[in-house]
């Protein structure tokens, strides 16, 4: 495994968000959806595409929190323009399990 150093990790600039707005996304290869995401007055609402419809549906997303990466170039993903890229683990058939606090915390904090 490549060790990096504590400066590496701080380029990488992990925030939560409350999903504001969560539907199918159209036109793609894979099943995804589209999410609308809203990290607080610093950063605005942020658009991600997910690879998540195994485990999650549009209805029960509205209202959580999920962590993305905010500092990534967007990414045209189909006709949609990526500009987060949330975050999750792979479960033990691949499909993605996503990242959130245990706990509410106000959106825009930044994982250290």
């Amino acid at each position: 495994m490549n060790q990096i150093v504590y400066a590496d990790f701080e380029k990488v600039d992990i925030r939560v968000g409350t999903v504001r707005d969560a539907r199918p996304l159209e036109g793609v290869r894979k099943p995804a959806l589209r999410l609308e995401i809203d990290f607080g007055p610093e950063i605005g609402v942020k658009k991600s595409s997910a690879q998540i419809t195994v485990h999650y549906t549009p209805e029960e997303l509205i209202g959580r929190q999920v962590a993305a990466v905010v500092n990534f170039p967007p990414r045209q993903i189909g006709k949609f323009m990526s500009e987060v890229l949330t975050l999750g683990f792979p479960d033990a058939e691949g499909a993605v399990v996503l990242i959130a606090p245990s706990k509410p915390v106000p959106n825009g904090g930044k994982l250290f």
